[in-house]
């Protein structure tokens, strides 16, 4: 694996670690408790599949799990913003873990975006 992958590798698998810390600190309600778990599916989800990302078989299964990437992804940035525009959290680790779904997107789609172009000009 190259440097790149397995320092995204540490970031996404970090940024679970956050999201899990962001749900400890949750108040102790329903809507907390909801959001919260979608939160922790979606970011955990990130992390997995990258690690999936790396080691794909095959062109499609590598395309297939990155999309899957961008999707949770974005995913992390609607709870967060539900968590945050709803008053349930909107401290300095939601907007923090928010500003980082949205480079996690960036990064990823960019990959995506790559790969789909280099695939194209073969």
């Amino acid at each position: 694996m190259n440097d790149f992958a397995d320092k995204f590798r540490n970031r996404t698998k970090q940024f679970a670690l956050d999201n899990i810390k962001l749900f400890q600190s949750l108040p102790k309600t329903e809507e907390a408790r909801i959001l919260g778990r979608q939160l922790l599916r979606s970011s955990t989800s990130v992390g997995s599949n990258y690690r999936a990302v790396c080691r794909a078989r095959s062109d499609k299964e590598f395309f297939a799990k990155l999309s899957i990437c961008v999707e949770e992804a974005d995913e992390c940035v609607f709870w967060l913003e539900l968590l945050s525009e709803s008053g349930i959290s909107s401290n300095e680790l939601t907007k923090a873990l928010t500003k980082e779904s949205i480079e996690i997107i960036a990064i990823l789609s960019k990959s995506r975006k790559s790969f789909k172009e280099n695939r194209n000009n073969k």
